[in-house]
């Protein structure tokens, strides 16, 4: 029996490295969407047992710059399935490592595709939502859901792009 709330969320925790940062010494913005990527993969993974590809980022937001030697923690949880599809809810949080102040400087859901070998669609395990935070995350994942296909049929109906 697969158990839930371990299985549908992870942390990643790590130092923000010189490396990191851009022009202006912050975090680069796309290193940040690099971990978001990783670590709702991870979580994809682990649910679905399968390896998976992203289908869509939705709602990223750059709230605060993270700066370099901030311990940074990148969590992700599965907020809602369909049949091969996983909606995950991914919070970036930094903070001083001499200090317990955490602040969250980005948020968003990533929707990955469970595949087997040839990268064809499969079925995967049922999310239920239990709590009513995990009830109120799945909410605003359909939302983000619904307008990802609006946004699509606009692209299309208005712009001819496919």
């Amino acid at each position: 029996m697969m158990n839930k709330y371990n299985d549908s969320r992870i942390e990643f925790c790590f130092l923000a490295e010189p490396t990191d940062v851009n022009f202006g010494g912050k975090v680069h913005g796309g290193m940040v969407m690099k971990w978001i990527d990783q670590a709702s993969y991870a979580c994809a993974a682990k649910w679905s047992k399968r390896y998976s590809v992203t289908v869509s980022a939705n709602g990223i937001r750059f709230i605060r710059p993270i700066l370099v030697g901030q311990m940074v923690s990148v969590s992700a949880q599965i907020v809602h399935t369909g049949r091969s599809s996983m909606h995950i809810y991914v919070v970036v949080r930094a903070r001083d490592p001499k200090e317990n102040s955490t602040v969250i400087t980005n948020r968003c859901f990533i929707t990955f595709m469970a595949t087997d070998e040839s990268g064809y669609a499969v079925k995967v395990p049922e999310f239920t939502p239990e709590s009513e935070e995990e009830k109120m995350l799945e909410q605003v994942a359909m939302h983000a859901k619904d307008f990802a296909k609006q946004l699509d049929q606009d692209f299309d109906d208005k712009l001819g792009w496919k």
